[in-house]
């Protein structure tokens, strides 16, 4: 997101290509793995640890009394182990020096590639040779790409080119205006609005959950349901989309006052302030900048990777006591820009005290600001 909302405030254009694999962890072959590992230093006895751990596995299918005979597992590692993953990324981890022309993000077999540029055919005709490589690579790691699940993305402020088209080994790559990526629905214009309403839907049908239950259970336990079927919901990278425009979040709140009421067995009408202090939660806007600046305390702090680390810096000269322990806050020329926690966050935080600002831990740090907001609730209600 920030790279990209970098190149829009460039006025450039921005194509992302979303990858899927077919059965990505069922396909890893077994003697490529090992020669990368050996690449990598692991040898010797941990090298022979690992082969035995992926050899000599066989696979049946049982329905009721039924079995059929044993077949042997000759590639793939272990779903649902914990190793399984970890190898897999180890085994696709080399795809990133395939081209320096394209930006890669890769998250178990979730692969995103995007490049940026100020003419659109250009960087099209780029992109479309970088993918021709990226194919290469698979074939040779006896990996293979899903053509029909593989989707590519325009992003810019621009007037885009609706004729584009991009194509991978002579096949159409499908371009989208929205896509669901990691758990949340991007669309060209960072607008967020598509996951807005995703998040709507999904808490309005699980508020009817809390509606139809309050009556036979008590508030400890619609406590803990609401923890379960709401906050998730409005928690999960909220970081990134919870920093836009107000009056598209307004409706998220409003639904999180209308849970908060079946969880206390209030009212339609009633007042949620002393709701929110009773049961120690936070108000949807204050959630975001809580979030906000726990990811900002970390970056405070050089706890983030490295490549998302280097978008803060601290702040340049003066010493007076106001500005301590404040970040750069970097010049930007759109809104879209302003919204990113790259300069959001570094707001934020150069506004919060120096006291929850100089937190020893993160927990400290934690409870202060979840501290600071309970107090304003408090006041609130004292009025």
């Amino acid at each position: 997101m920030e790279d990209i909302t970098s190149a829009m405030d460039e006025k450039k254009y921005t194509i992302g290509i979303f990858i899927d694999l077919k059965k990505a962890f069922d396909t890893i072959n077994h003697e490529l793995l090992m020669c990368k590992l050996e690449k990598y230093g692991i040898r010797g006895v941990a090298l022979n640890w690992i082969s035995s751990y992926l050899t000599q596995r066989c696979q049946f299918v049982k329905l009721g009394e039924h079995q059929s005979s044993d077949l042997d597992i000759v590639c793939g590692v272990p779903q649902g182990s914990v190793f399984g993953p970890k190898l897999f990324m180890l085994y696709i981890n080399d795809m990133c020096k395939v081209s320096a022309l394209v930006k890669m993000v890769l998250f178990a077999d979730d692969t995103t590639i995007w490049a940026s540029g100020d003419n659109l055919q250009q960087l099209s005709g780029r992109v479309s040779q970088e993918l021709e490589k990226i194919k290469k690579w698979c074939d040779s790691n006896m990996l293979s790409m899903n053509m029909d699940k593989t989707k590519f993305k325009v992003f810019g402020n621009r007037r885009l080119d609706n004729e584009l088209q991009l194509k991978i080994g002579g096949a159409n790559i499908e371009r989208v205006y929205e896509i669901k990526f990691l758990g949340v629905i991007v669309d060209d214009r960072f607008t967020w609005k598509s996951h807005i309403r995703y998040i709507q839907h999904k808490i309005a049908k699980n508020i009817s959950i809390l509606a139809r239950v309050k009556h036979i259970l008590d508030i400890k336990a619609l406590r803990i349901l609401y923890s379960s079927l709401i906050l998730p919901y409005l928690e999960y990278g909220v970081e990134n989309w919870g920093n836009t425009y107000k009056s598209s979040l307004q409706p998220l709140y409003i639904l999180q006052k209308r849970a908060i009421r079946s969880v206390h067995k209030m009212g339609y009408r009633d007042h949620t302030n002393g709701a929110f202090i009773q049961s120690k939660l936070l108000k949807f806007f204050d959630l975001v900048g809580y979030k906000t600046a726990v990811f900002m305390y970390k970056a405070r702090n050089n706890l983030l990777p490295g490549g998302i680390q280097k978008l803060f810096n601290e702040r340049e000269g003066g010493y007076n006591l106001r500005g301590q322990l404040n970040l750069k806050i970097h010049a930007i020329r759109t809104t879209k820009k302003r919204f990113c926690i790259s300069i959001s966050g570094v707001k934020l935080w150069n506004n919060l005290s120096v006291d929850i600002k100089n937190s020893k831990r993160i927990d400290e740090f934690k409870h202060k600001y979840k501290g600071m907001c309970q107090s304003r609730y408090m006041q609130e209600q004292a009025q």
